[in-house]
């Protein structure tokens, strides 16, 4: 899609695609970034080993934007299945219960997608540091925006993560997911503080 029919589709005011999509889009975009200064020929000092670091954190990167690019469809996908499960007819005993089955296991899904988001956008995160710490001074605001697109994307992911626990009625599941968004919060703060020391 040309750029400006993506913008459309998020503008539109069908239910996809919404926040999960675009956590994802702003991850991935940020990712994309962190490999741009990664690939520059000029690093920090002109050292080679801050080539090699950087070179090894773009490998690492790459995959990184493909998987949050793949997870802007999911997330529409996941949230779709959603609303289908919603509609299944509640007439009998046993249709409400095969829709409350079905239903659960949908927004558990859906849960899933923007969890995936936090936990590439912490990796990339991590990748930053390196970036951050060994790319150009001169694309220093190049990775600055990245760092902040990755925070952003992450905390947003993160939202999606909490509204759809709300609808999970499987409490483990719900507290093992709990404790993997908290965590990855928490080591996303930490990196992106780094990342942002790293480029004063």
């Amino acid at each position: 899609m040309a750029l400006v029919d993506v913008l459309d589709a998020f503008a539109s005011n069908e239910p996809v695609p919404g926040g999960g999509s675009a956590a994802a889009l702003a991850g991935a975009l940020g990712v994309s970034l962190l490999v741009m200064v990664a690939g520059l020929p000029k690093t920090r000092t002109g050292a080679p080993e801050e080539a090699a670091d950087l070179a090894e954190a773009s490998a690492r990167l790459r995959p990184l934007r493909d998987s949050l690019l793949e997870l802007v469809d999911d997330d529409s996908r996941a949230y779709a299945a959603v609303l289908e499960a919603m509609r299944l007819p509640k007439a009998t005993a046993v249709e409400r219960e095969t829709r409350r089955a079905m239903i659960d296991a949908a927004m558990q899904g859906a849960t899933r997608v923007p969890l995936e988001t936090m936990r590439f956008c912490q990796q990339a995160l991590r990748g930053a540091v390196v970036v951050a710490t060994h790319g150009t001074r001169n694309a220093s605001t190049d990775t600055g925006t990245a760092v902040e697109l990755l925070a952003a994307a992450l905390r947003s992911a993160g939202m999606n993560v909490d509204v759809n626990l709300q609808s999970v009625s499987d409490g483990a599941f719900a507290q093992r997911v709990s404790a993997e968004r908290a965590q990855l919060a928490a080591d996303a703060e930490t990196d992106a503080g780094s990342a942002r020391e790293a480029l004063q």
